[in-house]
């Protein structure tokens, strides 16, 4: 019942309340990255693959500039992260607009992270399963590891989600994710600024 029903009513109004309460700090986030990102602008939307793998566009802070070397190809991720995009990261504030995509549908509070879509063929049919709930802002995997823990770590722990969805777990994650982001826990992988992208190997 819970799985079917409770858990979309649930994201539906948490989001929208989340979104009235939380509408000022939104305001000056978007602001102040406008500024920081050098005219690149406040937020990116991106295509990810959701429930059954359907795509959906998702919507983040954008916390990085556009600069391009003189070979004309983008700069380094570490070297278009600005001071204010790094707070912003460090604290999951970029996550915030996906409470937009929440509200629409395309994602649930609690889920598996919905990842790039180019790594849908690269998937086992174990690792596939990852979409047969809706992903989520957190997720299972972001409370035990987030992007300090490998893919395959990653994987089964969304896939165990999958298996034992339920109220209490939800709950769980949403305690142990705030515990994170107020102590600002594994938010990338070591000499890293963003996870290192998935190549079908485990």
């Amino acid at each position: 019942m819970y799985r079917h029903f409770f858990k979309r009513f649930f994201d539906f109004w948490i989001a929208l309340v989340a979104l009235i309460c939380l509408s000022p700090i939104l305001l000056v986030v978007t602001i102040w990255l406008h500024f920081a990102n050098k005219g690149a602008g406040a937020f990116f939307l991106q295509e990810r693959p959701g429930l059954h793998g359907k795509v959906f566009k998702i919507i983040k802070y954008k916390t990085m500039t556009d600069e391009r070397g003189a070979d004309g190809e983008l700069l380094p991720d570490a070297e278009r992260l600005t001071r204010v995009g790094r707070f912003v990261r460090s604290t999951s504030i970029d996550e915030l607009p996906q409470l937009i995509n929440v509200l629409k549908g395309d994602m649930s509070l609690i889920g598996p992270r919905p990842l790039l879509v180019k790594y849908l063929p690269l998937y086992s049919a174990e690792q596939a399963r990852r979409h047969d709930v809706r992903p989520g802002i957190s997720g299972w995997a972001q409370c035990h590891g987030r992007n300090a823990i490998s893919w395959g770590e990653k994987f089964a722990l969304d896939v165990w989600y999958v298996d034992n969805l339920s109220l209490k777990i939800d709950l769980q994650v949403i305690f142990i994710t705030i515990k994170k982001v107020l102590c600002r826990a594994d938010i990338s992988q070591a000499g890293k600024a963003t996870m290192e992208e998935f190549n079908g190997v485990n």
